[in-house]
């Protein structure tokens, strides 16, 4: 019997199971465990049931083209071929397609992104922007091949002729097609200023309109300071972009709608506002039409002299009341007068003198003290009627002169 080394044994079981045709194209339903996805972009997991479980891989190649996240737990059906990894002898699966089971896989792609961006606020109704009411230019982000270009063109010129429209082309399904059309929002934001985006696609299944729901498409329409409106598909489609955008329309042409005002309808209002505006000023005239009719009728008109009567009766009884006042007044402060006078009299020196009293003077200035006299001084005596002119002598003791008034 030869002896084989483990390589051979495994290299023989390897080609034994590839050589399985049953083996070599299997899809396999089971639940994701350990799920891993590596910097390279491959992803590791195992597919276990409540019996067995299977290690599986899927390399970059194929993951780029999940279009949901696999997560512990799901319930999945994965499509590929079982073979073995001869470093560690174990049979596994290389997976190449996988889909949540009972779900599509881009439906559960588009549910697991809308939930998190949800959770960011990426749709939140207070960041939505108020479309211009009367833009003068408007970006398209489309192909330039296709029914959308030219609904939008001719809805939006039989509404508003003066609109100028500015295209930025781009694909709008396969791969690149994201990113063409994130890179045409961030375009006319940061190089073409326009007063209002559109951006938007014709119908289709969800495969053709899943760019719109790619993160990069979304995040591109929330960071945009131009207000966007989506229109992609038809009335019963809905991608992630319309959530984002500040105004969602069912349809392109009722996009070219939402962004432009219709001049028939502006005629209609101005007309009807320059009615109302008649209809006014012919109400106004007609009031004040009766009001000078009733003025003209009036009587001071008719007899004007009887106005001037009742006027100058009441100027009269107002004149008179104005003396009355006047005299009343000038009563009262002649009164005031006197009493000041009588007391300012009361004051004057010459009341003194008349009494008998004498003011005695040296030099000219009123002495106050008998220290400031001198024998010999000259002094001025002040009477009532003139002065003398005095020599002083000798100052009289205090005592002295209180006997003499005594005596």
């Amino acid at each position: 019997m030869a002896i084989h080394s483990v390589s051979d044994v495994t290299r023989y079981i390897k080609g034994l199971i590839e050589r399985e045709p049953a083996l070599g194209s299997i899809q396999v339903r089971g639940e994701v465990s350990n799920f891993k996805r590596y910097a390279s972009e491959h992803c590791y997991f195992t597919l276990k049931d409540a019996q067995s479980a299977l290690k599986c891989v899927m390399f970059r190649s194929s993951a780029v083209r999940l279009h949901f996240q696999p997560e512990n737990g799901m319930q999945v059906v994965g499509s590929g071929r079982i073979s073995v990894y001869e470093r560690d002898g174990a049979y596994q699966f290389y997976v190449n397609r996988m889909e949540p089971e009972g779900l599509g896989g881009l439906a559960a792609a588009f549910e697991q992104l809308k939930k998190k961006l949800t959770a960011e606020g990426l749709f939140d109704e207070a960041h939505k922007k108020r479309l211009p009411r009367y833009p003068h230019t408007i970006g398209i982000v489309t192909s330039p091949s296709g029914a959308v270009l030219r609904d939008i063109y001719h809805v939006s010129k039989r509404r508003w002729p003066q609109v100028k429209l500015v295209l930025r082309p781009v694909l709008v399904q396969g791969e690149q097609s994201a990113e063409q059309v994130a890179d045409a929002i961030r375009f006319f934001n940061e190089a073409y200023p326009v007063d209002v985006l559109i951006v938007g696609r014709g119908g289709g299944s969800m495969e053709d309109l899943w760019s719109f729901n790619e993160e990069v498409v979304v995040r591109a329409i929330y960071a945009s300071q131009i207000p966007v409106i989506s229109a992609v598909g038809h009335e019963t489609d809905f991608t992630l972009a319309d959530f984002a955008a500040d105004q969602r329309a069912a349809t392109p042409s009722q996009a070219a709608e939402f962004a432009v005002p219709d001049r028939h309808e502006l005629y209609r209002y101005v007309g009807s506002l320059q009615a109302r505006v008649r209809a006014q000023a012919q109400r106004g005239l007609h009031q004040k039409r009766l009001r000078l009719e009733a003025l003209l009728g009036h009587t001071a008109l008719r007899q004007p002299q009887l106005l001037l009567a009742e006027r100058r009766q009441r100027l009269d009884r107002l004149m008179a009341r104005l003396q009355e006042l006047g005299q009343g007044q000038l009563e009262q402060k002649k009164h005031r007068l006197q009493l000041t006078l009588d007391r300012l009299d009361l004051l004057n020196p010459l009341q003194v003198l008349r009494r008998g009293y004498g003011v005695v003077e040296k030099d000219g200035q009123p002495l106050t003290s008998v220290k400031a006299v001198h024998t010999g001084d000259a002094l001025d005596l002040i009477l009532q009627d003139g002065h003398v002119p005095v020599t002083a002598g000798r100052p009289v003791p205090k005592r002295q002169r209180r006997v003499r008034k005594e005596d």
